[in-house]
């Protein structure tokens, strides 16, 4: 009698060995992009914590007004007024999110500003760009002259004190009428301009409340007035210097009812 041999048997699932093999190795790849990715970021801690210590010993800014809050800080020591918006250096704001934190300053810059407001030398309004804080010459320039007159300083320091507690940018113009000017010390109104906002730049690089990145300066002499030129009141209104709140990304802050009209030929009024 002659023994049966067994006949082998042909299975169809040998694909599932090579695909386990497949889904193991991609498990793998993605645990190695992810220990890369980890490390990135406490390298750009790391880089940002140096960056931070080299500038605060140079004094070139407060230390809180860059640090931020750890949980060791949290129990009784006042934080930074940094918003909540701004995330490991990178922008991730939203109009709405940016135009009610210069509203926030705007409140809180009316109310420590309440004498210059009701002098009519300082104005503060929402333009598209950001938020305006105008200084009118009369209030802290001689005519013709580009040297600030002692009392700014005082005006400066609780703008600059605010601003030093939040991530935006400030940019400084310098604005005139559309009388030529020419005497010793400038040829135009050009010169002009430029002068006083370098001049209102260097007070505050002297308070060193804000860092020299973001700051910038310019003159626009004549070309961008707020109000007509025909009349003495409407030529003072045009001299001025404008401190601007510039959120770090181009945002159109600007709305359909504002009540002061966007860009360059907004209408400046006094008070809040």
């Amino acid at each position: 009698m002659r023994s049966r041999v067994p006949r082998s048997r042909v299975t169809h699932d040998r694909w599932l060995v090579s695909y386990a093999d497949f889904i193991t190795l991609l498990f793998g790849f993605f645990v190695v992009l992810y220990a890369f990715a980890k490390a990135d970021q406490k390298k750009q801690m790391q880089v940002s914590e140096s960056i931070d210590s080299a500038f605060r010993s140079l004094g070139l800014f407060a230390d809180a007004a860059r640090r931020p809050a750890s949980p060791e800080s949290a129990g009784g020591v006042e934080k930074p007024e940094i918003p909540m918006n701004i995330v490991m250096g990178e922008d991730v704001l939203s109009p709405a999110q940016v135009k009610n934190d210069l509203e926030q300053i705007h409140r809180d810059l009316a109310q420590t500003l309440s004498n210059q407001i009701a002098q009519h030398t300082v104005s503060i309004q929402m333009g598209r760009d950001g938020l305006v804080i105008s200084l009118r010459e009369a209030g802290f320039f001689s005519s013709g002259s580009a040297a600030p007159r002692p009392e700014t300083l005082a005006t400066l320091r609780p703008i600059a004190d605010k601003l030093g507690r939040t991530p935006y940018d400030l940019r400084i113009e310098g604005h005139t009428d559309n009388v030529p000017i020419h005497n010793d010390e400038f040829d135009s109104n050009w010169e002009l301009s430029s002068a006083r906002a370098t001049r209102i730049a260097r007070l505050f690089l002297d308070l060193k409340a804000m860092p020299p990145g973001r700051l910038s300066a310019a003159g626009y002499a004549e070309f961008h007035p707020v109000a007509s030129n025909a009349t003495a009141e409407g030529r003072a209104q045009n001299r001025r210097v404008d401190l601007v709140v510039l959120p770090r990304s181009k945002i159109d802050l600007s709305a359909p009812d504002s009540p002061h009209p966007a860009g360059p030929w907004r209408k400046i009024t006094d008070g809040d």
